[in-house]
């Protein structure tokens, strides 16, 4: 593995996102000086929150897997998960909703599930789920050790035993056929194959690989931090605070001043330049930061989605914490999105309630509500459309938006709103998110794995290191928790 060169005794993150502060803990457990500098009031970076009027609003990430990555990453610095963190396991993971009026709930427990599968579809769809839930988690072992845990500089790197093992069992098949070999029912079809949109693909273009994605919420489980998805990076940078990682919010950095093939600090907005003898940079777009770092040649990036968060003054009795709220058409919306540009006209959902688990987030009588609907980016190139006026066009939507959730069971919200927010792919953009996503780069092919940006770019200067979603080992919590201790070892070496 590729480790930066010469002294990494003092190290500048910039961000406090996930993936920095991750990487910062990482760091100071490694013995190294650590400055977090980070241009909003607080840590979160698209983990955003808002709280008005008695509602706590979580504008970033709703579902919440793999707690052991979260433990892992407080380990760095000697905390214990539960020291820093309460967290609720969901019996149901998801309420699948289907435009035939039917509905399934995914429960944790696998003969819990099993039988709700029995229930709804039928004993031989049962027998099909466990061994499915079977085939996942040994994909996910496989993959864990091939594509996800570990720097990868070379697609020679991947060679090895559980390479072989993934490829007979058909991993590099399109995902969809994969899913359809297990199920006959069109409602499990869908409902194990519609993460691949986490990974910012088609499931009828994904590779069968990406099934593990299911693994992570399906098979393994969901969970839900007290205080909701905010209080994840308040944990983690509360922990490298008390181990003496220094924070410099509301800064700003301008530039990363160069000397030689090093960059020698980081300067701010005010003119104060920061020493250090590396940096790790976990912005959406490195390539604006850092001089000499190449952008992407042909880069996919995934749809982008609307996300409205409000506080309602109603009860809504009887919703789940999650509910996948698929729409008639299938086939035909992943097209809108990746290919034609437009906004889904049957728009399949993905609907938290995390109040109806955690009574904190919201006042007496009333229920926090987010709901996600995938759209197309801003970037022709990766079918997108940089032609919607979504400063225009954002009130329609949210208006639709409303009007497809009250004919879908969630009637009164539109009446009920007290608070609310709504981002679109012009926020995103605003934001700094490169395409107008807060999914950044696909997960195709050629951007996977050891084709996928890495962590210690070959162009550049030398002590620069990347953290964050567009690169290794790709999008999601846990994977950008992952990249930050790919991140720190190429400064300390393997920490494992």
């Amino acid at each position: 593995m590729r480790t930066v060169p010469g002294p990494t005794d003092r190290v500048v993150v910039i961000g406090a996102g996930l993936a920095g502060l991750a990487t910062a803990l990482r760091l100071r457990g490694a013995g190294r000086e650590v400055t977090v500098v980070e241009r909003g009031d607080g840590p979160g970076g698209r983990a955003g929150r808002i709280e008005q009027g008695g509602y706590a609003l979580d504008t970033g990430p709703s579902v919440f897997t793999a707690p052991e990555v979260l433990a892992d990453t407080l380990a760095a610095v000697g905390e214990g998960l539960t020291d820093r963190l309460t967290l609720t396991p969901l019996e149901t993971s998801y309420r699948a909703q289907f435009a035939d009026g039917s509905s399934l709930d995914v429960h944790a427990a696998p003969d819990a599930f099993a039988a709700e599968v029995a229930r709804i579809c039928g004993p031989a769809e049962a027998d099909a789920l466990r061994r499915y839930l079977a085939d996942l988690a040994e994909l996910y072992r496989l993959q864990l050790a091939t594509f996800i845990d570990r720097n990868l500089d070379s697609p020679l790197d991947l060679l090895g035993p559980e390479l072989v093992q993934l490829a007979r069992r058909g991993g590099f098949g399109r995902l969809s056929s994969h899913v359809a070999k297990y199920f006959a029912d069109d409602r499990l079809r869908r409902l194990f194959s519609f993460q691949a949109l986490y990974a910012g693909v088609s499931p009828f273009k994904a590779i069968a690989a990406y099934a593990v994605i299911a693994q992570l919420d399906i098979g393994a489980g969901v969970w839900h931090p007290e205080g909701g998805i905010g209080a994840v990076p308040r944990a983690l940078a509360g922990a490298a605070a008390d181990a003496g990682v220094t924070f410099r919010y509301g800064s700003t950095v301008t530039e990363l001043p160069t000397s030689g093939r090093r960059i020698s600090g980081v300067r701010l907005a005010d003119g104060e330049v920061l020493p250090a003898d590396a940096v790790v940079v976990t912005t959406d777009a490195p390539w604006r930061l850092v001089p000499g770092v190449p952008a992407p040649r042909r880069p996919v990036y995934s749809p982008s989605c609307v996300a409205l968060h409000v506080g309602v003054k109603a009860e809504l009795p009887g919703q789940a914490h999650h509910t996948i709220s698929f729409g008639e058409s299938w086939r035909g919306v992943f097209d809108e999105l990746t290919r034609d540009g437009r906004p889904m006209t049957d728009p399949s959902l993905l609907i938290s309630m995390p109040s109806v688990t955690d009574r904190t987030l919201a006042p007496e009588g009333g229920q926090v509500v987010s709901v996600v609907a995938p759209t197309p980016n801003l970037d022709p190139r990766s079918g997108g459309n940089a032609n919607l006026d979504w400063a225009a066009l954002g009130p329609r939507y949210r208006e639709e938006l409303l009007a497809t959730l009250d004919a879908r069971g969630w009637s009164g919200i539109a009446e009920a709103i007290e608070v609310e927010h709504m981002d679109t792919p012009l926020t995103w953009a605003e934001q700094g998110m490169a395409a107008g996503t807060p999914f950044a780069l696909a997960h195709t092919f050629g951007q996977t794995g050891p084709f996928r940006p890495s962590t210690l770019p070959r162009r550049g200067p030398e002590n620069v290191v990347l953290a964050g979603s567009s690169v290794q080992p790709g999008v999601g919590v846990p994977m950008v928790l992952i990249s930050g201790r790919l991140a720190a070892e190429r400064i300390t070496g393997a920490q494992r």
